[in-house]
């Protein structure tokens, strides 16, 4: 059979057949999350897509531009958020494309990730995607469903999949902004803490409100003390739940993984000295008390000076004793790597489940002593990882432990 760009091939043979048996043992699977099918519609370059999957880690293997990424990122959008790549929901939609026949197909005005999994609580099914504005001027909008059931907003996600991923994009992240480690760091808080996506989602857009407002010359006390009280509930709760992720990562993360190093973690910022010195209502006060007396100051410099947004994530490298920004390219993907693997055991022990690894050209710049520590600590977890690569070889340690499958063309076949 060959698929033509944009409708892959599907492995299963089956449309309405059920996803594919797991391989492990029952005893495993009862404490793993793993997708068991997935099902793409005018997701980036698939017009359409199913593929079964058993319980092992997945690899994808093929060359660039492929449409390997395009389903880690369709994985990723199973946890509240953008997605890996932070894109605009309408730029995740299919672009016009070629048919075979010669003539163009049209660009997609919407698209549909669904996804059946198996969680220790049993077999759900989630759906998610752009839907088109139901009347003329009304906008697009992200709608979620588990097991059928519209959700009140895609936070509900968090209390079902905790999903992690690191991407090249990502072996940046202690040298770029802070606001890269915040995301960073808020993606494995709400693994261990699924209310925190919301309390984050509330938080910048009070900010964002607070923000215009002060542009615009608005000085309605009222709008601000509404603004600002919301601004600091949801602050104060969202750098909590940050303080906790860190102190019991911090502590994982000292013990190091096989080859990988040791890693020391902390907060940095005005608020988390509150959050560690006061009571959590005592640091709401002060947090509003901070916000109304900065008004004047927040609208001439355009910015707000005080809160959450301006904490930062600070690593050190324990091994060589030095922050990770000053160690070499390979070291700080290693800590990188590092802390993820410790993140995903903490997740194991705290939700009784390890979280989904979404793992993007993950084994391009580690040795092979750490590769094979990596898909062997993998395996040991229980996790479903999601893993790609330009070259098989690289994965020639997983023989007989992962699921290969090749991309090419918008095609998916097993190797």
């Amino acid at each position: 059979m060959t698929a033509q760009p944009g409708s892959p091939r599907i492995l299963s043979p089956d449309a309405g057949s059920d996803p594919a048996p797991a391989k492990l043992n029952e005893s495993s699977a009862r404490s793993m999350l793993a997708v068991r099918q997935i099902r793409l519609t005018d997701f980036r370059n698939y017009r359409q897509l199913r593929l079964d999957c058993g319980l092992e880690p997945v690899v994808l293997v093929g060359g660039n531009g492929t449409g390997k990424t395009n389903l880690l990122e369709a994985l990723s959008f199973l946890a509240p958020g953008r997605g890996l790549r932070r894109a605009r929901l309408d730029d995740v939609c299919r672009r016009q494309v070629r048919g075979a026949s010669g003539g163009e197909e049209p660009a997609a005005t919407a698209w549909a990730v669904a996804a059946t999994l198996d969680t220790p609580e049993g077999r759900l099914v989630i759906g998610t995607g752009l839907e088109p504005g139901r009347n003329e001027g009304s906008l697009p909008r992200r709608v979620v469903r588990i097991d059928g059931k519209p959700a009140s907003s895609q936070t509900a996600l968090g209390l079902h999949v905790a999903a992690v991923w690191l991407t090249p994009q990502l072996d940046r992240l202690f040298l770029d902004g802070a606001g890269e480690r915040r995301r960073f760091l808020d993606r494995l808080v709400t693994a261990l803490h699924p209310e925190h996506a919301g309390d984050v989602a509330a938080y910048e857009n009070a900010l964002r409100q607070r923000a215009r407002l002060l542009g615009e010359g608005n000085r309605d006390p009222h709008w601000f003390t509404a603004l600002e009280d919301t601004m600091a509930r949801h602050g104060v709760a969202l750098a909590a739940a940050r303080a906790d992720t860190v102190h019991r990562l911090d502590a994982a993360a000292r013990l190091g993984i096989g080859p990988f190093p040791r890693a020391a973690l902390a907060m940095a910022g005005e608020i988390d000295g509150w959050i560690a010195a006061m009571a959590a209502i005592d640091a709401e006060d002060r947090l509003r008390a901070e916000l109304a007396a900065n008004r004047l100051r927040d609208a001439e410099a355009g910015t707000t000076s005080c809160g959450p947004h301006r904490s930062d994530l600070a690593v050190r490298h324990l091994d060589l004793d030095l922050p990770a920004a000053e160690g070499s390219t390979g070291q700080q993907k290693a800590v990188l790597v590092s802390i993820a693997l410790a993140h995903a055991r903490l997740v194991a022990l705290s939700r009784g489940r390890p979280p989904l690894l979404l793992l993007d050209e993950i084994a391009a710049h580690l040795d092979a002593e750490r590769r094979v520590a990596l898909f062997d600590e993998i395996v040991a977890l229980g996790a479903q990882s999601w893993m790609t690569g330009t070259d098989a070889e690289l994965f020639a340690p997983l023989g007989g432990r992962a699921q290969i499958l090749c991309v090419a063309d918008g095609s998916i076949v097993a190797v």
